[in-house]
């Protein structure tokens, strides 16, 4: 799905538990994420969101967490079996046209893009497809870097998603971020 991917070695800045003093996981999706559900961490990294995601979906709750890269993918699987999550995370290595996940219609609570979506190179069809993979009470947080995103391009996104079905319920603050909160 990515036409201009995050390098592998920035994975690692990425994971950095300094990032939390900013972007804290559990602060950004606590107000989203309750024990039981199935999320959907796009973009996943080496699971800076997704570790945090797991311990929040609970026991019967699981995580499917997608990324293009097998680098970012295999870091991800190694820290979860660290970590004791290895049960709730389910990995997968996403491809450059599909996020791969036909198998998951209307079945995800909760999904959520952080960083992503400025470097696929078809937002509509990167939206269509989380559309399908969505319960029709589910929810899609999505969060662009200020730096790589413009307000107007953030706009742009907002408006691939409404014409793929999603609509705006909030705009979350998250720190040196432009966020919006979607629901099916």
């Amino acid at each position: 799905m990515a036409e201009h991917v995050c390098p592998v070695w920035v994975g690692y800045l990425l994971a950095s538990p300094l990032r939390k003093l900013l972007q804290n996981p559990k602060k950004i999706l606590s107000p989203y994420v309750e024990e039981g559900m199935k999320a959907l961490d796009i973009g996943c990294a080496m699971g800076f969101f997704s570790l945090p995601l797991a311990q929040m979906v609970g026991s019967n709750g699981k995580v499917v967490c997608v990324d293009v890269q097998a680098k970012m993918i295999e870091a991800l699987a190694k820290r979860a079996k660290k970590a004791g999550l290895s049960n709730k995370i389910e990995t997968r290595l996403c491809h450059n046209n599909s996020l791969g996940l036909d198998d998951f219609k209307e079945e995800i609570d909760f999904a959520f893009a952080f960083a992503v979506v400025h470097e696929v190179p078809d937002a509509s069809g990167f939206f269509s497809e989380i559309y399908e993979t969505i319960k029709p009470t589910g929810r899609l947080l999505i969060a662009e870097p200020k730096g790589h995103v413009s307000k107007k391009d953030f706009e742009i996104t907002i408006s691939a998603a409404a014409q793929n079905g999603f609509k705006v319920i909030d705009s979350p603050q998250v720190a040196r971020s432009r966020v919006v909160l979607l629901e099916k």
